[in-house]
Parts: structure tokens; sequence; C-alpha cells
């Protein structure tokens, strides 16, 4: 797909508008968490089937969505992503009514496979509309309006279903969710309508390199899977989505147990995504002017691997503020891994771009083994050692993985 550089900005205001969408479904999980621990009686690992629930169906769908978008275009999956959310978010209603944490999961599930669609269709517009030096950077732009969304939802849903708490009943406190979700409903049904009728977005072409100036090695390849670079760059976005998300929807249910009230640490959430906002307003000012996004990648991962052992050995608000500085570490991650992910691929992007999308459910996973790691060892505070090896692997992705072109 070839664009003229001034055709740029409307087509990423509506992909900016989408990643506000992205944001404000996604980063309400950490809320949704505590909400259902203290709602249902839940353990540690009981809690975190919210996060498996949500991010598993992008293991499940993440190929499946690239053949709907190959049949309907990019655009048009767009709004069946967001119509397939929409169906995610009602489900809450008779979920609350009738006390089912079991449907209020399905209703996760849903919610994510439509973010599957959508995440698949939107992620390459970003790195393909602009110089892909500088992808980093427009997709900092993303993460602002992404994480200013999860704030905004955490703000909002925190002080609807955790502050000021004075129901004594199940019913009661399930009730809580019920309009939210509902106006949350009609918000998505009338954002697929508007993207239908958009004119704005040009539908991106396969069989051309879709970074410019990226290998064109694609033409002796066969397989998607003769990529190096893209099958390590799904092992490091499985790694980095755990480490956002266990920072990100942790970090109320950690302050609680260190003894923070509730009023309290349901703000503790917004305490990362700001991390993150300041992150991607520094990857905007330094990509790829003074910094590549290689040695910023690398960078952060050294930056998360120090943070999080200084976690581990502090204690109260010093440890809380350690799990959201986090935040800043992971900023960069996901737009500095995509282009080097996907760089080469020609004719296997859409292909490529559901593989990397399949990553993200180190988000499902990961927060799971955290959870069951914290009730074995009797420490929500001693597992955040799992994401030591984590940042590990991204380290070396960022040094190695991401040069490898042959096995």
């Amino acid at each position: 797909m070839t664009q003229k550089k001034e055709n740029y900005l409307g087509p990423l205001i509506i992909i900016g508008v989408l990643f506000f969408i992205l944001g404000f479904v996604t980063w309400v999980n950490g809320t949704l968490i505590t909400f259902f621990k203290k709602a249902f009686g839940l353990d540690n690992a009981s809690s975190y089937l919210v996060t498996f629930a949500f991010f598993i169906s992008y293991t499940l769908m993440a190929l499946p969505s690239s053949v709907v978008l190959k049949k309907v275009g990019f655009k048009n999956g767009m709004s069946v992503g967001l119509l397939v959310m929409a169906v995610g978010t009602v489900i809450f209603v008779p979920a609350a009514n009738t006390a089912s944490y079991t449907l209020f999961l399905v209703g996760l599930f849903t919610i994510g496979i439509g973010l599957t669609v959508l995440q698949t269709a939107i992620n390459p517009y970003v790195t393909i509309l602009g110089p892909r030096e500088s992808a980093a950077a427009r997709i900092s732009f993303m993460g602002i309006a992404n994480k200013g969304a999860g704030i905004i939802s955490q703000v909002v849903f925190g002080g609807l279903l955790l502050a000021g708490t004075t129901t004594t009943t199940q019913e009661e406190e399930l009730d809580k969710v019920v309009v939210p979700y509902l106006i949350l409903t009609g918000v998505l049904v009338g954002l697929a309508i508007l993207i239908r009728l958009s004119k704005g977005l040009p539908e991106v072409e396969g069989d051309a390199d879709p970074v410019p100036g990226g290998d064109v090695d694609f033409v002796a390849k066969s397989s998607i899977f003769e990529f190096p670079n893209l099958i390590l760059g799904v092992v490091a976005l499985f790694c980095y989505v755990g480490v956002e998300v266990i920072a990100g929807d942790t970090i109320i249910t950690y302050g609680v147990s260190l003894g923070f009230p509730e009023e309290e640490a349901r703000l503790f959430g917004t305490y990362t995504l700001w991390a993150m906002m300041f992150g991607y307003v520094m990857g905007i000012i330094l990509i790829p002017k003074y910094v590549s996004q290689q040695l910023w990648l690398k960078l952060s991962a050294l930056f998360g691997i120090m943070v999080t052992i200084v976690a581990i050995f502090t204690t109260g608000i010093t440890s809380v503020i350690c799990i959201a500085l986090l935040g800043l570490s992971h900023a960069i991650m996901w737009g500095a891994i995509w282009p080097l992910a996907i760089d080469g691929l020609g004719k296997f992007i859409k292909t490529g771009a559901a593989l990397l999308i399949m990553g993200i459910s180190g988000g499902a996973i990961l927060p799971l083994v955290y959870g069951a790691l914290a009730d074995s060892m009797g420490s929500t505070q001693n597992a955040y050692v799992l994401m030591i090896p984590l940042y590990l692997f991204i380290y070396y992705y960022s040094v190695w993985g991401y040069r490898k072109k042959i096995w």
C-alpha cells in the first residue's frame, strides 16, 4: 500500500480513536479483578481468570481473524470487531442478574474475540502509515490514546465499583456493572457504524512490502515460520504483554494485600498508566532522532528487571510505586517489537500480524501463573519474581533476536 505523507493524518486519527476504545475496555480489567474477588469471594488464581478469559481469545482467534480480514478487508473487519465486542459487553447484564461469574467470563472472552479482530486490523496501519524508523513514535501516540482511556476507565469504574461501598449483598454489588456496560455497548455499536461508513481508511494490500524500506526476503520464502525475527517477536510480545498485564492489573489487589483500603488502592492502576504515558511522550521526543527503537527496547528491559527487584525487596507504598514505574518500562515495547517483527514479511503481512496478536495471550496465561505463585508462596509481592525471566527474553530479542533472518 502506498500513500502520500499528507494523507496520513486522517487515517491515524481514526486509528487513534480505536486505540482509545481498546484501552478503555482493556484496562478496566484491573478494577474488575478486585471487584469480582470481593463479590464472589475468590482466591488470587481464580480472580485472574478475568485476564485469562479476556486475553486467551487472542490465541484461539488470531489466525481465524486473519481469515476474516482476508475475506472482508481490514476496514470492514474493524466494524466486525466492534460489534462482537458489543455482544460481549451486553452479556454482563444477564451475568449480573444471575450472579454468574462464569457468564461474566464468557462476556470477557467475547469482548476479547472482538478485540482480536480489531487489533489484527489496526496495528499494521500504524506501522505502514509512515517511515519504518519512526513507527515506534507513531505507536507511542496510539499508546497515549490507549492508556489515557485506561486511566479514565479505571477512575470511572473504580469510582462506581470500589469506592465508597455501602451495599451489603452480592446482588447489590453486581448490579453496579449493568448501566455502565449497557452504555459501553451503545458506544461500540455506534463506532462500528461510523467506521463502516468512513471513507478515510485505505485498504492494506498484502502483496506489497508493508514497511517502506523493509527487506524483500519473502520472495524466496514459502512459510511464515521461515521468519525468525517474526517468531521470536511473537515470543517477545508474549513476555511483554504478560509483564504489562501483571503490573497493570495486579497492582490494585497487591495494594489491598499490603493493607491499603480499596478507596485508596483503586487508583494504583492509574499510576502505572501515567508512567506508561510518560514513557510514550519520551518515545515520541527521542525516537528515532536521538535513540533507536532497538536501544530503547533494550534499556526498557533492563529497567524492568531492576525495578522489579526493588519492588520485591521494599515495602509499603515504595513497593507499589515500583510496580507502577514498570509502566515506564513497558511504554515503548509494543511499538518497538512490532516493526522489528514484521520487517520483510511482504505478502505474509496479514498472517504475520495474526501471529503477533497471538502473543497477546501472554496477558491470559502469565497473570494466572502469577496468581498461582502468589497463592502457593503466600505472598503477592514475592510472586513478582516471575517477571524477571520475561524481561530477560525481551532483552535477548532487542539485542540479538530481531537480527535473525534465517534459523
